[in-house]
This record gives structure tokens, sequence and C-alpha cells, in this order.
């Protein structure tokens, strides 16, 4: 480490110290574990937690600017009901009512305003350049202007989304941003609903959709003809929230959705965890009986599962064993290519190994299709099929 950096990490820990109430001897012993990890490259300069600890949630990035230290928290993890009345009633018991908003299919960012840069972080706390370029176009920086101490936390969804590609949302052309919090710098600490839609509402900033609010006595039937409904149309699923925000919210996924989910990973079965794929199937278990289906219902769920998990393997496998490489092929579309150029950056940061395409100039805009290489598949798909033992 250089005398310049060793310099910079004591100021940074002096000033973050005071700011996160956490002791500096502790917060030095982070970053040499690197549970705390400077990026550099991209400006702003920054620190994110790579995992959670002392309170602070994976993601939450520390940002030097010239009035100190600002954080902005990475989003928390929402946990999932898997049998969805016993779980509003446990969850929400004594609140008179929950609102129900869609869960949409694409990647969770956080958008913020850094000495008057708007930048969009990851949930793992990276600064992606392609978003931070698309944000701009959804929210722009007269938001910031008037509100720099908030956070917008949304999603990211369509055909050109270089994370999770679906494209099941015929409202958005190339990608879009969708808010479902908003969150304060620092505290983290979420605007009630009403403030919510209220702040978007004034500025003409898409939020997910809504479906309302609902008494807890009857949430549950309601949600569940919600539920029906999205996965007919192959959407996602639902997040269930207090509507002043001060309990944690809780989610629940349509079954299409997860056969979606399976069908994809499966492709690329020996790159994704095991836990992803066990988690799911156990969802469909728990939704088949709280919707006690019948023996006729049952079995096109059965079919449903298999094909998700089988279909997709034995194309991966006869690829392979024709001689072609596995890629998982996404597109981004940009403005100017030096955006495309500082994605692929921060996809070699983040470990990826990917081939990008030459850029077509399609109504002003250049497309550029990108193969990821999921090198784990390729080697275990062509190591068993050689014979390798498993």
């Amino acid at each position: 480490m250089s005398r310049s950096q060793e310099v910079l990490d004591e100021e940074f820990i002096r000033l973050s110290s005071k700011t996160l109430g956490i002791s500096e001897s502790r917060l030095s012993g982070m970053l040499k574990r690197r549970v705390v990890q400077k990026v550099s490259g991209f400006f702003p300069d920054h620190y994110r937690f790579d995992k959670g600890i002392a309170g602070l949630e994976t993601g939450t990035t520390l940002f030097k600017t010239d009035t100190g230290i600002e954080t902005v928290r990475g989003f928390p993890k929402i946990q999932r009901a898997m049998m969805l009345k016993p779980s509003i009633a446990a969850h929400f018991e004594g609140v008179p009512a929950v609102v129900v908003e869609e869960k949409m299919n694409g990647y969770n960012v956080r958008i913020t305003s850094i000495q008057g840069k708007v930048v969009a972080l990851t949930r793992g706390g990276l600064i992606c350049p392609y978003t931070s370029e698309k944000v701009s176009e959804d929210v722009g920086e007269h938001f910031f202007n008037d509100h720099p101490d908030l956070v917008l936390c949304g999603e990211m969804v369509g055909p050109d989304n270089p994370y999770v590609p679906k494209d099941i949302y015929p409202e958005v052309n190339s990608i879009s941003f969708f808010i479902f919090d908003v969150r304060h710098k620092n505290s983290g600490e979420p605007l009630t609903m009403r403030e919510k839609h209220e702040l978007c509402e004034g500025y003409t900033i898409k939020t997910v959709p809504y479906f309302g609010e609902y008494s807890l006595d009857e949430a549950a039937d309601s949600i569940t003809g919600i539920i029906r409904e999205l996965g007919h149309r192959g959407r996602e699923g639902v997040v269930i929230k207090d509507p002043e925000m001060k309990l944690p919210a809780i989610k629940y996924t349509c079954s299409q959705s997860t056969n979606s989910d399976l069908r994809y990973a499966f492709g690329f079965y020996n790159d994704y965890g095991r836990d992803f794929f066990f988690s799911r199937v156990v969802r469909e278990g728990f939704q088949s009986v709280e919707w006690n289906e019948d023996e006729d219902t049952l079995r096109d769920r059965y079919c449903r599962l298999g094909e998700s998990i089988l279909k997709p393997m034995v194309s991966t496998i006869r690829k392979r064993e024709r001689g072609e490489r596995i890629t998982e092929n996404v597109q981004i579309r940009v403005r100017n290519l030096e955006t495309a150029q500082k994605f692929e950056e921060h996809l070699r940061r983040m470990g990826i190994d990917a081939q990008f395409d030459e850029p077509q100039l399609v109504d002003g805009q250049y497309l550029i299709v990108i193969r990821k290489f999921n090198q784990s598949t390729n080697d275990r798909t062509s190591a068993t099929l050689n014979g390798q033992l498993w």
C-alpha cells in the first residue's frame, strides 16, 4: 500500500468512526480484513461494506466529501413469506392494514447525489456507470438539487438489462427505473408510503405498481388474487409493507416467476449456488399446500417444475457436447461508447468474464450485445461428458 493510500485510509477511518459510531481500531481492522473495501477508478472514490457488520447492511457505502462523510446505507434484506396468511398475521401484528406493491423483476439500485453528481449503486455498493447514465434519463439532477439528503431505492427493469435480462414489461422499451422506497442518507430511515408517493408524483418519477391498502383480515385473500393475476402475466410477485414503514417489508412470489428463475439458472447449473435452486423448489411446495390444490392442479405444478429444471440443463449439455461455449447473453443501450467502456471495466471488477460485441447504432443509441462466459458450467459439463466422476 502506498503512503498516500495509508494517509487516505487514516483520514477515512477518523471521519467515519464518528459518523458510524464505530471505534477507529475496529474500523481499521475491517479495512485490513477487507470487510470494508476502497473502490476507485470511477468518480467518486468510495468505501463499501462487503458484508453486513456492526448493524450496517452489506453494500453500505461511504463517500468523503467537502463536508465530511456521507453514508448510503445498504438496502435491507427483505424476508420472504412462504405461507401468506399466517406470515402476514404474525409479522404485521398490531398494524391495522398493509399496503401491497408489485415486486418487479430486475436489479436493485440506490440512486443519490454525491457532490452534485448522480450515482447509481448496486446492491453490493459499487457504482455502475451504465445505470448511472440510464437513471439520469428517468430522474435527472433537478430532484437531487432540491433533495440532496435523499436516496431513491428502486428496480431497473427492461430488455436492455445487463444483470437480469427479463423482457416481461411491455411498458419498457429499453430499461427504466421504478422506485419502491425513498430513504435518508446516513440514517437509512425510509419515508412513509404517503410521503414517497407525494414526492414522486411531484417530480414525475415512476414508482412500482401499487395495488392498494388492505386490512389484515382481508390481505391474504386479496394478495392471493393479485398473485394469480400477476403469475398469468409472467410477473414476479408482491412486496407487503407497513404504510408507516416502521416494520420491515416482506415479499411473496408467483409460481410462474419461480419457474422462470429455475429455467434460466439451470442453463448455467454449476454457476448458481445450490441454495438458489433449493429455496425456489421449497416455495412451490408451501404455495401448493396453502392454495389447497387438487390432484390435477398439483400435477400441472409437478410438470412445470420438472420442465423448468431439466429442459434448460439438457439444452446446455447438448450445446457443450457439440463444442459450443455456454454464454449468458445480455445487452445494453448507451448514448456514448465511453459509458460502455466504463461498464466493461465495472464487470471486470466484479470478476465477470465477458465479451462485448461490436456496437450497432439503433435510433441514435449504441446497442451492444454482451456475452458473459459461465466458466464453471462450461468446465464441469465438458469434464463430465469426458468421463469425470461427480
